[in-house]
This record gives structure tokens, sequence and C-alpha cells, in this order.
């Protein structure tokens, strides 16, 4: 039996976070340690000591209080179980494989003493609070995944398919470049072949310096796709002269990933090119660590985030919020791995590696396609990681007001947010120059129209729109408030509500989105016909999985600049862009169709669309040295 305890100051944990990232307060850039992040949200010593006691007057010894704090075990035969939790437990039966069935304990309710509801979160085995499952098992052969091959995530529950990359297409191309006197030749065609020179060209990013520290090292996810070096040192060639061939990042594998893979590997696409790729064009000398993340079994499983937070905070993996303690059966992947034919059998691989100061994420699910309760302790997580400094970039999506997995509600109707929408990560959003635009000109909001490039693609819009699983935070309210209030995007909506595990309401009355929700994306970044080679062919790419490894190269770069004036890194950076629009470009042109509908606007400030806009190097090097 397990009980988890009820975390302290979880109820102010976003003040914490804002008192260390917001440009405005006295506290701003001093991080906490890991051991801070623990003892300030583990449970009050009072509450362990009055349900252990409770435990011991009931006959029950040997209680184990758990490393991070966050639980508290012990074995009792199942007769004592029921009458201390005043409940009956039976046998549930899950179909975990193709063959054989899994048996899992529940109550259909439980009881614990008054004065001590408030200290106690959960019990397990107790209140199955989720649906049935099945666990998805794929072929461990893996190929090339588009939106149209992904299965549909119906509104019964049933099982989707695993969630990968937002993976960019190629792009044939049919044009010849207009001629442009007044740019050298390395940025005539930026509106059709985007290369390193273009986008430093867009966001007056500078030349790498030499001089750098490990300590500033940008960290890179990938999980089912893995980079090939012919490819990665054939892009150096074409696109980045600088970075020496043979150049490779650090690999950080966990829980049996593996990097490089062999050019003919159907574990090589394109996504790892692409973050690699930007990464070094923009950072060059600085180092590069790989998170490469699951085994060839494990990396089809659904909740492939969890693996990898276990592996940078090792009391993450045993952390009980909201009625979950670990990792989830039937979303995460098992360690060691069960399966007969292969995969890392290894234990699972928990605080294993420290984690960089930025990291750089391209995959994504649909925010509806795990529980509530699953998502808000991985954001919970998240926030701790910000505290200590780390800055997350995430790619919002590549499906407009849905998500990869297509729309929610009845009619399919409902817009569907894409993962992650929690606050405290800074999620990026995809722009475009038309093909006979110039680094010169005003960018637009990424979309692709159907055969838009020959056929045979579909529709792409940046993705963008309000969760229906966080609330907005402080830091964007005005920002919400005031995109409402000048540029209301005369679409029905509702007002979530929910109970533990998911939103109770979606879709009331003919809502297409959940007014008060987090907005997102909070900036964006080009994503549209970039450069790479892909089995030794140049390819065009497009996508938000473009932009956010811009972004996380862009602010290595300014961390560099902190370290030589003695300062630690921005770490959490949303605070900072929602105070200081003025170091954004504003894109203002573009929409997000989806779902049946039109979708949002970009229109001047922030938008459900484009954020806050593209970076200004110049102005946001200026605005974070200037601050402590």
């Amino acid at each position: 039996m397990r009980i988890g305890l009820m975390q302290s100051n979880l109820e102010t944990a976003e003040g914490y976070l804002m008192a260390v990232s917001h440009p405005g307060s006295p506290n701003y850039g001093n991080h906490w340690t890991a051991d801070e992040v623990h003892e300030m949200f583990a449970p009050e010593d009072q509450a362990v000591q009055d349900v252990v006691a409770w435990l011991n007057n009931a006959g029950v010894g040997n209680v184990v209080h758990s490393d991070n704090k966050g639980w508290l075990a012990f074995d009792i035969p199942a007769s004592q179980a029921e009458e201390l939790f005043k409940t009956h437990y039976h046998e549930h039966n899950h179909q975990s494989d193709t063959s054989s069935a899994k048996v899992k304990i529940g109550c259909d309710h439980y009881y614990v003493p008054e004065h001590l509801a408030h200290h106690i979160d959960y019990v397990t085995p107790g209140v199955v609070l989720s649906p049935s499952f099945t666990r998805v098992k794929q072929d461990v052969k893996r190929t090339k995944r588009t939106p149209q091959e992904s299965s549909w995530h119906g509104q019964d529950g049933e099982a989707n398919e695993p969630l990968r990359a937002r993976q960019p297409e190629p792009v044939p191309d049919q044009w010849e470049p207009p001629y442009h006197p007044e740019l050298p030749a390395d940025l005539q065609d930026c509106g059709r072949n985007v290369t390193p020179a273009c986008i430093k060209a867009l966001y007056g990013i500078p030349d790498a310096p030499i001089d750098v520290s490990d300590i500033d090292s940008l960290g890179i996810f990938e999980d089912s796709d893995a980079y090939n070096q012919e490819d990665l040192d054939l892009f150096y060639t074409q696109w980045a002269k600088h970075v020496p061939n043979g150049t490779r990042p650090d690999l950080k594998s966990v829980d049996g990933g593996q990097a490089p893979v062999p050019l003919i590997d159907l574990a090589h696409r394109s996504e790892s090119t692409i973050d690699l790729g930007i990464a070094y064009a923009l950072t060059y000398p600085q180092k590069i660590t790989l998170y490469q993340v699951d085994d060839d079994v494990q990396v089809f499983t659904n909740g492939f985030y969890n693996t990898f937070l276990d592996a940078l905070d090792g009391s993450y993996c045993t952390y009980s919020a909201y009625g979950v303690t670990g990792n989830t059966d039937g979303y995460d992947a098992i360690y060691p791995d069960p399966d007969p034919d292969g995969g890392y059998k290894g234990k699972l691989m928990c605080g294993t590696y420290k984690p960089t100061r930025v990291i750089s994420i391209s995959y994504g699910p649909g925010e509806y396609d795990f529980p509530l309760n699953y998502t808000k302790r991985q954001c919970n997580e998240l926030l701790k990681l910000g505290l200590q400094g780390v800055t997350f970039f995430w790619a919002s999506g590549d499906d407009g007001v849905a998500s990869y997995n297509g729309c929610l509600g009845k009619n399919q109707t409902v817009f569907s947010p894409s993962f992650p929408t929690c606050p405290y990560v800074t999620n990026v959003g995809a722009t475009r120059l038309y093909d006979d635009q110039t680094v010169l000109d005003k960018e637009s909001a990424l979309h692709i129209e159907t055969g838009e490039y020959g056929g045979g693609y579909d529709p792409t819009s940046s993705a963008g729109g309000f969760s229906n699983y966080f609330a907005v935070p402080q830091y964007q309210q005005s920002a919400v408030a005031s995109y409402f209030s000048n540029h209301d995007p005369g679409l029905p909506y509702y007002t979530a509500t929910y109970n533990a595990t998911a939103i109770t309401n979606l879709g009331e009355h003919g809502g297409l989105y959940n007014r008060v929700g987090r907005g997102y994306p909070d900036v964006s970044a080009n994503g549209c016909n970039f450069l790479i080679s892909q089995e030794l062919e140049p390819t065009k790419t497009y996508g938000a999985s473009i932009s956010a490894p811009i972004w996380a190269s862009l602010i290595t770069l300014i961390n560099q600049e902190r370290t030589k004036c003695g300062k630690g890194p921005v770490g959490f950076i949303n605070p900072v862009l929602y105070a200081n629009p003025w170091a954004m470009n504003d894109i203002v042109n573009g929409s997000n169709p989806g779902c049946g509908s039109s979708g949002f606007q970009a229109v001047p400030g922030w938008d459900p669309v484009t954020g806050l806009g593209t970076p200004n190097y110049p102005k946001l090097s200026q605005l974070f040295n200037s601050l402590p």
C-alpha cells in the first residue's frame, strides 16, 4: 500500500517561479538548487507524523517514508486494508497487450479520518480514476508518420497511435527566385529556400563566439528519430561551412535511446537533422547535448516525456501528486523493458543527468490525449526545473487550432490544444516568408494550403489557441485580456470546469475553445522551407519543429553573454518577454484554421497564432543583459 501525502506550497509555486523570473523582482535570477526545490514542496513534517501515528495505532508497522518525502509505503493483507480504509477491494482486468491481461486492484471508494484528510492526496491501490486502458504496442520498425497516417483520437477513450515529432515534410521546388540587388548572394532566395544565413539575417543573430563554456551546453530532446552523421555532415558542407564535418552532439542516452544510426535505418528521418543542424549552425562551437530517449520498443508508447523528466530529476520517478505516483502504466514506458524480443534491460533512469540550461523539444501530443491529473503532475515538474534555471522551448505544432490527432467533440469541431500548454515552458509557433519575399519583408503566420507545393500534403498551420487544462498564468493575463478586448475572434466559447482527470463541459453551449485557458504560443520563428540533407539529398522542410531550436539557440547565445559577465542563465523567460514585447517582431498577418473554422488571426500584440512574435536578437540581448 502507498499513501501519497499532500505536497506543501503547491498553491504558491507559481509565485516562487515568478520571484526568480520576473524582471521587476529583486530575486530575479536567484535560481534554486534541486535540494531547495525538493525541500520546499515536500509534505509537512507534521503531516508525516500524524499519518504514521494513525497507521501505528491501527496496527500497521514498518512504514517506509520515500526518499523524496512524498509518500508512505507499507505491506498489509487486503483484509486489513479494507478495515483500515472502510472499503472493499476488487480485481480489475485490463488488457495490456495482445496476448495477456493484467490484473489491477482497486475500490469504488475509501475513507480516511477527517483530521487527516487534508494531509492525504490519495491511497493506492484505491479508486480507479481513469478509464480502462490498452497499451499501444507497435511494431518496433519505425516509419515516417505524417498527420494523414495518424490514428484519430475519438471521444470514447480508445487508444490512439503514439505521438511523435512534429514532423516537417519535404517540399518540391517549382519557382525561379527573383533577383534582389540589395542583398548578398546567400540571402537572395530566403522566401523559398531558408538557410542558417537567412535565419541570422531575419533576426539579427550574430556569429557565435569562439570562446564558450560547456556550462551553456544546449540540450536537444529526441525520441523516435535519430540523426545520421553523413546527413549532418552534408548539411554542414552545404549550409554551415564553419562547422567541421564530424561534429556531433554529446549523447546522453535515456533508457536505451540510440544515436547516431546508419543512413538506411528507419529510425533516421529528418527531425534530428533539423534540430542539430540549426543548433550547430547558430551556436558552434558551443557544445550540444543530445537526450536520446527510450529504447526501440518502448519508444512507441504514448507518454514519452515522463522517462525524460525521470532522467533529469530522480525524485520525479516517485513523485506523488493529483493521485499519480511515478510513471503511469498504460501511458509511460516500462523499464527494465519486458519485451522478450529486446529493449533496454536496465533499471529506469532516475536523476542520471543534470539538465542543460536550455532544452529544445519538437515533439508533442494533444493536450486531451492524457488525463488532467497526469498532465498537471508533469507540468509541476517543469515548474520545478524552471525554478532551477532551466529554459524549455517547445514546438507548438502544425495543425492550427487542432492537435496532431484532430479535433474534439461529437462533431469534431471543438478546438484541440496541442501539449504542452503547461504555462511553465516557452511555446514556439511558426512563421514564414512567401516565395517572392526576402529577409527585408515582414513574416506571416505559417499556413500552407493543400496543393501549394504540388499536392500530396495536408494543409498546415502553426498551432495555437487556449488550453483546456491550465488557466491563464499571471504573467500572461494582461496580454490575453488585451487580445480579447481589442481583437475578439468572435467565436463561440465555453468556460472550462473539471473533475480530477478531465474537463467536464467540453464544447458546452456550442463553444469551440476555453475562454479562460492559458494562451499559446508565446513566441514564434520561421518554420517554412528550411533546407536540410535527408538521405544525402537536399530537402525542404516545414513546421514549428524548425522554430523551437531557433529560439533555443538564440537564448543559448544570450546565456553565453551573461556567463562572460559573471551572471547566471536567464531561466524561465516568459515573464520577461510578456513584460517587454518591444524586444520582438510583432506578426500581424495570417491565421491558423482548423476544425472546420477559420481559427484565430494574427493581430497587433499577442495573439494565439504567433504569440508575441519573432525574436529580435539585438533587443533581446540588450534586455536580458540589463537584468541581474
